[in-house]
This record gives structure tokens, C-alpha cells and sequence, in this order.
């Protein structure tokens, strides 16, 4: 089934492209969101007119975006991480902490922009910002593993004592309870053979 976006669906494609998506997708999500409309020969014709009467503004879009990406490609980041004694980071890096980063640097960037796996190890990466279609600017940044320090155990340090175990307070009522259940068991076997001998 052929759909015209009519706003950018990441993954799939960008604002008045004419995408396939299976027929279920389309009549069920884009076109009752209104992300999109079937693709027939008039909406393909109506697209074609504001699409020439958009290329000069289009054109413009997309030079924004190439001297973003420029200033991106200069950008190198640089993160501290607590990292266990084996070089592996606390937690990980990904495109919300590269976005927050960016915004700091004074870049308006939606997180959603920028494709990475999250980083799990020190080391020098790179990040994919999609800017346009046509435009995607590299990020490199660089994860930096802060080792924590362990600490000596102090030797003045006494010996902490443990005090003696108490028996449970379960096992306690039960062993006054079988005593007492014996007892009135002796006293009435007398008083059976008492009746027996008469």
C-alpha cells in the first residue's frame, strides 16, 4: 500500500515522501493519526505542485541543515563515568545523555534525531545526528571510566562480637506445651484403672 507522509515518522520516512507499508499499518495508524494519506493518482499530482512551489524553501531547509551538521562535525564530547575495576561503566551513554550534552553546547537537538547504541565501555565513539534526508552529521565523543578507589578495611577496627543466638519464640511455647499434654495423660490412667478394679 502506498502512503504520502504528511509528517516526518522516524523510520519510515520524511514529510510528503511516498512510502510502501503494509495495508494494516497504513489504515490503521497513519491515516487516522493523520500522518498520512493513500497515495492515488491526484494526491500524487496535488503532491508534485506543492512540492515545486516548496523545492525553493525546501533548498533553504536544507542548507540549515548542512551548516548545523558542520558545526556538529567540529563538536567532540567527553563524559565521565564511574566504571567498575574491569573498565565496564555504572549505567550507560546514549542519546538522551548526548542530547542533554549538545543542548548544554547550545544545540536544540530532539533526542530521537540522533541513532546510537547505548555505550557500555570507555572508549572514543560516534554519534549519527539525522538532521534532513539528506543530512546527517557525525558526533564523536569520548567515554572516560572514573575506576573507583576501594578503600583498605581499617586495621584499629575491633572485632564486632555476635551475641548468642535466642531460641525462636516457635520452638519455645512448644516445648513447655508437650510436658503439660503428658501430664494429665498420667493422671487419668490411674483414675481408669481405679474404676476397673471396682
Amino acid at each position: 500500500m502506498e502512503i504520502i507522509l504528511k509528517e516526518d515518522v522516524i523510520g519510515l520516512g520524511y514529510k510528503n515522501d511516498i512510502v510502501n507499508v503494509k495495508p494494516g499499518y497504513g489504515r490503521n495508524y497513519l491515516i487516522p493519526t493523520g500522518k498520512g494519506v493513500i497515495a492515488s493518482e491526484s494526491a500524487k499530482k496535488a503532491l508534485a505542485e506543492e512540492l515545486k512551489q516548496k523545492a525553493v524553501k525546501l533548498a533553504k531547509i536544507k542548507a540549515e541543515a548542512e551548516a548545523l551538521a558542520e558545526r556538529l562535525n567540529a563538536v567532540n564530547l567527553t563524559f565521565n563515568a564511574k566504571a567498575s575495576s574491569t573498565g565496564v561503566i555504572y549505567g550507560s551513554i546514549g542519546s538522551l545523555q548526548i542530547a542533554d550534552e549538545l543542548q548544554k553546547l547550545g544545540f536544540n537537538i530532539d533526542r530521537k534525531l540522533i541513532a546510537i547504541k547505548d555505550v557500555k565501555a570507555a572508549g572514543e565513539y560516534v554519534a549519527t545526528v539525522k538532521l534532513h534526508k539528506e543530512v546527517a552529521a557525525q558526533v564523536p565523543f569520548t567515554v572516560i571510566a572514573e575506576m573507583e578507589k576501594v578503600e583498605a578495611p581499617a586495621q584499629e577496627e575491633a572485632p564486632v562480637e555476635r551475641k548468642p543466638r535466642k531460641p525462636r519464640r516457635e520452638e519455645a511455647p512448644a516445648a513447655e506445651e508437650a510436658p503439660v499434654e503428658e501430664a494429665p495423660a498420667e493422671a487419668e490412667a490411674p483414675a481408669e484403672e481405679e474404676k476397673t478394679e471396682e
